[in-house]
């Protein structure tokens, strides 16, 4: 999905630049990992941890199963979102939608 990006980008197919922008923020959502216990967000800049990656975390690995479910979430959002749209009158956004449901629709489906 981060290689069809760029070319999707380059062939100004916005509905597949969404959908892929949109979705690899979700998975890297889901990588991030809560902030460690010890760390007090309230704190005052001089008493919060020093130095360049003090108070950096690993971020998680996702499986492909991960990964896919993540993507299967995205179209199901996109597919409930379309239908919201129809019944407010709202077709061409539904089709946007749908659309872009199907671009995300391969990555699961075709095992790109």
């Amino acid at each position: 999905m981060r290689a069809a990006l760029p070319a999707a980008m380059r062939a100004g197919d916005r509905v597949a630049v969404a959908a892929l922008r949109a979705t690899l923020g979700a998975i890297d959502n889901a990588e991030a990992v809560p902030a460690p216990s010890g760390v007090d967000g309230g704190l005052a800049i001089e008493q919060s941890p020093v130095g360049v990656g003090a108070a950096e975390v690993a971020r998680r690995v996702l499986t492909e199963q991960d990964v896919a479910g993540v993507v299967r979430e995205a179209v199901a959002e996109r597919e409930e979102a379309a239908l919201g749209y129809e019944r407010a009158g709202r077709p061409e956004r539904a089709e946007r939608l749908r659309a872009e449901a199907a671009v995300l629709s391969t990555y699961v489906a075709g095992g790109r």
